[in-house]
């Protein structure tokens, strides 16, 4: 099994939802399963039909989640090595553009809109290993990005 890279703080959000799905939405959806059958006919029954649709979707997460939270490998942050590793924030700076901050976070914990991006994304790969003042180039839709990397914290 592949380990699944996550900081303290995103293993304690998706516990939280795991919790979340088997205390509270797993009951629930069972309860609209229940009403729906009482509901007669269940081969023309569109409440039923939802009720397990939803049902396979929160079931689906939560084995999702047991997987990732199974197979979890916690970054711990040990100082600042001046090296990108997965949990590191990096800024970088492209040509022509204003610096950005990325976090490099494991998959389960992507989210571009905050900066997270995954260890696996192609900027993200080509991050991995480099100190302050290296360039990476990354194949992107409109051709070769080069950045430099101005800090890493």
């Amino acid at each position: 099994m592949e380990a699944h890279f996550l900081t303290p703080e995103g293993k304690a959000r998706l516990e939280e939802e795991l919790e979340f799905l088997l205390k509270v939405r797993r009951p629930e959806v069972a309860e609209h399963i229940r009403l729906a059958r009482e509901d007669g006919d269940l081969s023309e029954n569109a409440g039923y039909d939802a009720a397990k649709e939803e049902q396979a979707h929160v079931e689906g997460r939560i084995l999702t989640l047991e997987n990732i939270l199974k197979n979890a490998q916690v970054i711990e942050k040990k100082g600042n090595s001046g090296t990108v590793v997965v949990g590191s924030q990096v800024t970088v700076q492209e040509d022509g553009y204003d610096p950005e901050t990325f976090h490099i976070v494991g998959s389960a914990e992507v989210n571009p809109q905050q900066g997270r991006i995954s260890n696996k994304s192609p900027l993200g790969r080509a991050l991995l290993g480099k100190r302050q003042g290296d360039e990476v180039q990354v194949n992107t839709p409109n051709g070769v990005a080069v950045f430099t990397v101005i800090q890493v914290s």
